[in-house]
């Protein structure tokens, strides 16, 4: 007797029949989102933001509008960088200098800049849930950098969501390196204070650490000071401040300081924000404030045009084209790399030269 095959229950649809398909809200204006982030609106600041982050040609448009108009009611912060190792206390710190800061009135926004995340799927909102109390303050704004892109893309819509931040009238930015390598040297270009979080007791304190993340720094900072390891984490200041003195004075005239703290149990935060005090009243006081914004802004428009100019060359189709037959070439070592890439420059020029 041969086996046969019931047809079985028919299965129910995944999508309920009756569901009504939403439709896509409008996009605002840009006078409207300009009008909302100027007063403080959360919602429209998200938006705009959004837009800053989007790669659609007609959303960019808005955004640069937004910025454009809501510029001249920025730079009114104090933008702060924050790095570390990993498993340094990023998160935890952050929590805690937030509250700090919110406790003596104004309001914080805190970004991320993680070119990373493109290949790990990393991202800041796993570090929102470290970040307890600053993640439920009504006058906190915690914002993810966009999941995907080169450094320079990143960084810089990571500056146009500062400007829009500063328009809706947050006073005080953190900016926190996710990511690791160059992200330090973007957030370094978009900042007043650089702070470096290190550990102690990890062995050698000073294995690792980059000159030039030690030279961007204007304070480090030691964390988990406490319990077993308070010893362990003098000795690191002791060793952080001897290397310091090797390094040529900074441009600022400011000495970096050392200092130790514990963003677990919250102690000497009051000491690291006295710190980023002195710094700011220094830096007014002998003029390198304004600056260093102006060296900012001049550093951001040639980042700007060479990020226009790449992504011009990569997007023409013909280039696109020539790029993925040459490559072949190159990698049969058929071609030279810089033949290669001659061939593709010349295409792309002689188009340019045509329209």
């Amino acid at each position: 007797m041969g086996l046969t095959v019931n047809s079985g229950v028919v299965q129910p649809p995944s999508v309920n029949p009756y569901l009504k398909r939403r439709r896509a809200a409008p996009l605002p204006t840009a006078a409207e989102l300009v009008e909302g982030i100027l007063k403080g609106d959360i919602t429209r600041l998200s938006r705009a933001v959004t837009l800053v982050e989007s790669v659609s040609p007609a959303h960019r448009a808005i955004a640069s509008e937004v910025i454009e108009k809501c510029l001249p009611y920025s730079g009114n912060s104090r933008r702060i960088g924050i790095t570390g190792v990993p498993g340094a206390g990023k998160s935890t710190s952050i929590d805690v200098f937030g509250l700090h800061v919110l406790r003596q009135g104004g309001k914080l926004a805190v970004l991320a800049i993680d070119p990373s995340s493109e290949r790990t799927r990393g991202s800041i909102l796993g570090d929102k849930t470290r970040m307890e109390k600053l993640s439920v303050h009504p006058d906190a704004f915690i914002r993810p950098s966009p999941s995907a892109g080169s450094l320079g893309g990143v960084a810089r819509k990571t500056r146009e969501t500062i400007i829009l931040c500063e328009a809706a009238g947050f006073n005080n930015i953190f900016v926190e390196t996710v990511g690791v390598g160059q992200s330090e040297t973007a957030v370094h270009s978009m900042v007043d204070f650089f702070l470096l979080i290190q550990l102690a007791g990890t062995g050698d304190e000073l294995q690792g650490i980059k000159r030039g993340i030690m030279e961007m720094a204007d304070g480090i900072v030691i964390n988990k000071a406490d319990g077993d390891n308070i010893n362990r984490a003098q000795l690191a200041k002791a060793q952080f401040r001897s290397a310091l003195q090797l390094f040529p004075p900074a441009d600022s005239g400011w000495t970096p300081e050392v200092l130790t703290y514990s963003g677990y149990y919250e102690l000497g935060i009051e000491e690291v924000w006295d710190m980023i005090d002195r710094y700011f009243a220094f830096v007014k006081r002998n003029g390198y404030f304004e600056i260093k914004r102006s060296q900012q802004a001049r550093y951001w428009m040639y980042e700007t045009i060479n990020e226009r100019l790449r992504s011009d060359f990569y997007d023409n189709p013909n280039v696109a084209a020539m790029l993925e037959r040459n490559e072949r070439l190159v990698m049969d070592n058929s071609m030279t790399s810089f033949e290669a890439a001659k061939q593709a420059l010349e295409l792309y020029f002689s188009q340019r030269d045509h329209d």
